[in-house]
């Protein structure tokens, strides 16, 4: 009897929006690997029915979606639940936002470990409706799952304040390890190497995005800050953002070309995180694993995943600050470059993310399986 795990709480893999998305293509590829049966519910946009199909030997169920946004990824979550508990099997479900349909796993008996992923409702983004809905669910979340998994220290303490220690397990994010990259990739955009900082983030207030393109800009740097991520202006924050840069500072757009993304990280001089809130953040991890000098906001969550070699400030003007005394200071750069990759080695390499998932999943599979496979054993 094989070890069975469906993952539910993604659009699907293989990634193409976010670090949930990553996170399960590697996850479903390990266990795979390690004999396990892997099913992904993935959201399909093209309308019909529900179809199955074979990707790198694990199973995508999709579920064709008509509505459109936020209430079509709502509807897809409900219809994958329902479809889920048909053949009860061991769940992970990633994020909490539609936990209200979590409650189904526990009345039919099926085994529901949840990510917590970081802490929704206190984000600045959203109105106070969504803040609701967010606190609601991750209450629900707390009672109904099986077991819970915090990505960061601080949202083991957050969630700590709700349930037992015991009910809580904290494993953070994983990034390969970058060593080298392919140069090409930055001639389409006419950077050359380490002539640019860079920041990957969604364009969002929270992420101090804002600020630190207008300290960027106050003078010329010398180099380029490449933004990468959606910029319209038919968005306040965004025109923003858009009209206050000098001419040294470049929008991508939204990249999702890995090997492009990496030659970026790869070259670039130093990386910009501007993250107020959440967990470990994935584009952090993944700027640790390529070896990039940080610049980051000071709070909890950056300073325990960055570590003590990194630099951090609190406003625009601190930023600035930061800017004149590391800019040009190639000897300062190269010893924050080495942190970044020693804390990437003690604790955000895939295989240390993956081997603590496998021991966890394995730890909560029904005991029907646990039995079989002793017997064959």
């Amino acid at each position: 009897m094989k070890k069975t795990l469906k993952i539910l709480g993604i659009r699907g893999i293989p990634a193409n929006h976010g670090g949930f998305e990553t996170f399960a293509e590697h996850l479903s590829i390990y266990l795979a690997r390690h004999g396990w049966e892997i099913i992904v519910y993935c959201q399909d946009d093209n309308g019909g029915g529900i179809y199955e199909d074979d990707w790198n030997g694990i199973k995508r169920i999709h579920i064709p979606v008509k509505q459109k946004g936020t209430f079509g990824t709502i509807v897809f979550d409900y219809i994958s639940t329902i479809h889920a508990v048909k053949e009860p099997t061991l769940v992970l479900t990633l994020g909490y936002n539609t936990a209200v349909f979590n409650v189904w796993y526990l009345f039919k008996g099926v085994t529901n470990i949840i990510n917590m992923d970081g802490i929704e409702w206190r984000r600045k983004k959203w109105p106070w409706a969504a803040k609701i809905w967010f606190y609601i669910n991750e209450k629900i979340a707390v009672w109904c799952g099986n077991h819970l998994v915090a990505d960061h220290p601080e949202i083991n303490k957050h969630l700590l304040s709700r349930t037992t220690e015991k009910k809580i397990t904290t494993i953070a994010y994983g990034a390969h390890r970058i060593d080298s990259a392919d140069v090409s990739c930055l001639m389409q955009y006419g950077l050359i190497p380490n002539m640019y900082a860079i920041i990957i983030a969604r364009a969002e207030p929270e992420n101090s995005i804002l600020e630190m393109v207008r300290a960027w800009s106050r003078k010329p740097r010398g180099r380029k800050l490449v933004v990468l991520g959606k910029y319209t202006e038919d968005n306040s924050y965004h025109r923003l953002v858009l009209n206050c840069c000098s001419e040294e500072v470049l929008f991508l757009g939204a990249i999702y070309d890995t090997n492009v993304v990496n030659a970026l990280r790869f070259y670039s001089y130093f990386y910009l995180h501007g993250h107020q809130v959440g967990g470990t953040n994935p584009s952090l991890v993944e700027a640790l694993g390529a070896g990039n000098a940080v610049l980051a906001h000071d709070n909890r969550f950056n300073r325990w995943v960055a570590g003590t070699g990194a630099r951090y400030f609190s406003d625009e003007n601190e930023f600035s600050d930061n800017l004149e005394e590391i800019l040009n200071d190639e000897k300062v750069v190269s010893s924050m470059r080495s942190s970044s990759l020693q804390r990437h080695s003690e604790a955000f390499t895939w295989t240390k993310i993956l081997e603590s998932y496998e021991v966890l999943l394995d730890a909560h599979l029904p005991a029907s399986t646990n039995l079989e496979n002793m017997r064959r054993a």
